[in-house]
């Protein structure tokens, strides 16, 4: 069994200023971060680490993945070195944990998928990514009108009356939730390319107040990026209980492709 294994966080174009940054970067379990050209074509290079192999081995990847301390540690460092190679050129971010056996290996998925890669680099170019979430905060609403004075209500009534308060204020949150919804959607319309739908956060993902009823990803060019924040941000003006949280800008993670998969990856979750 090697004691290493190869980890890759991403492919990119080369440049020499790419060079100069891998020379000065740590990665994953702070191993030095290098670059893999394809076999036949240097245009186009993984950007990968040596790590670990008892910690990236199938079996033990599987049980590494529920220790929420290195999980973080990990998606932080993936997360770090490809931040870093997207400050220098365009960059394909692979998913955490995505693990080969050998450089070898690794460089076959690259020579094998060098067109789509290279298609895919292309379409990518001066864009960016960014995440938008909507919230509902029901208890932030104003209430009903209370009845007025000296109409006396017995407590069944009055239970009955509070319950339908509340659902009336619920009702026009998600309302406005969806109008909130709407007026990002036309804003990702005119400046936005691309639009990734994702699971709401839920559980241990939601750390936040209120409910997640939108997660959305926008890609979008260079120049646009001030005009989709602003339309993004005032998206939610005037609407009770509603929120909106803006994230970015950040390397194209939900417009990646994954490599293909073969028996030597050991593929982790996406980013």
């Amino acid at each position: 069994m090697n004691d290493v294994v190869t980890y890759v966080y991403a492919v990119a174009r080369s440049t020499d200023q790419l060079e100069e940054l891998i020379t000065a970067l740590n990665g994953v379990a702070d191993a030095p971060v290098r670059l893999l050209p394809g076999s036949h074509d240097d245009t186009l290079v993984l950007v990968a680490s040596h790590v670990p192999a008892p910690d990236f081995q199938e079996d033990a990847l599987k049980q590494r993945l529920e220790d929420l301390d290195w999980l973080e540690a990990v998606a932080r460092a993936h997360h770090a070195v490809i931040e870093a190679v997207a400050t220098h050129t365009t960059v394909l971010p692979l998913r955490l944990a995505t693990v080969y056996l050998d450089d070898t290996r690794a460089r076959d998925v690259l020579d094998g998928g060098q067109a789509v890669f290279a298609d895919r680099l292309a379409r990518l170019a001066e864009h960016v990514e960014w995440g938008v979430k909507i919230y509902v905060e029901p208890s932030t609403a104003p209430a009903a009108a209370e009845p007025r004075r000296g109409v006396d209500l017995s407590p069944g009534r009055a239970y009955l009356r509070n319950r339908r308060q509340q659902q009336s204020v619920r009702d026009s949150v998600y309302q406005a939730a969806q109008q909130a919804a709407d007026v990002v959607e036309g804003v990702g319309h005119r400046h936005a390319v691309d639009r990734a739908r994702h699971r709401v956060q839920q559980g241990v993902l939601a750390d936040t107040a209120g409910e997640n009823v939108v997660n959305d990803a926008y890609l979008v060019p260079l120049a646009q990026c001030e005009e989709f924040r602003a339309g993004v941000e005032q998206a939610a003006d005037g609407l009770q209980g509603v929120r909106i949280e803006v994230t970015g800008p950040w390397a194209p993670y939900s417009f990646a492709m994954p490599p293909a998969e073969t028996d030597d990856a050991s593929p982790g979750p996406r980013p």
